[in-house]
């Protein structure tokens, strides 16, 4: 039928449509991938395990490079676009990238997503007491610390800190 294999392909979807545009795109007969994990949520009545995705925003999907596969994934409801390097060319996900993804999935470990991180970036705090604070990242064994720099005295302070709770600067 056609000459060319599928490939994977990174999906941008609307916010918190993640599971919607999976599940439609699993009825118009797509191969889906929603990487995700399930995380207990308390409330003041009760605690209930609740899926998140791994990546908010982006599912994969695994056709064959065509406009025609294109445009009915792009047509499907909560949809937005394709990831691409090149714009209007959208760009393939490594199958094996994928393959350990899913092991990662399955191996039913804890999983946090880290952006990428390297050390000696400048960075800022999204979130919590420190939100918007600006520092530099530094990484000790397989802990990362956010430092502020008082340049005029010559010191730093640091602290701990998620990579979830920290993006560049």
């Amino acid at each position: 039928m056609y000459s060319e294999e599928r490939n994977w392909y990174a999906l941008w979807v609307k916010s918190r449509h993640e599971f919607v545009a999976f599940d439609e795109l699993r009825k118009k007969g797509v191969e889906t991938f929603l990487p995700s994990v399930v995380k207990i949520r308390q409330w003041k009545d009760r605690r209930k395990a609740v899926a998140f995705p791994l990546f908010p925003g982006y599912l994969f999907v695994r056709i064959f490079p065509q406009a025609e596969e294109f445009q009915k994934v792009v047509k499907t409801r909560g949809s937005v676009t394709f990831v691409a390097l090149e714009p209007g060319h959208p760009t393939p996900v490594a199958p094996d990238e994928i393959g350990s993804l899913r092991l990662v999935i399955e191996s039913s470990e804890q999983v946090d997503v880290y952006p990428h991180l390297h050390e000696g970036m400048r960075v800022r705090v999204r979130r919590g007491a420190l939100r918007g604070a600006e520092g530099i990242l530094t990484k000790k064994g397989d802990e990362y610390t956010f430092i502020v720099n008082i340049d005029i005295l010559g010191r730093s302070v640091g602290m701990k800190i998620y990579a979830e709770d920290i993006e560049q600067a």
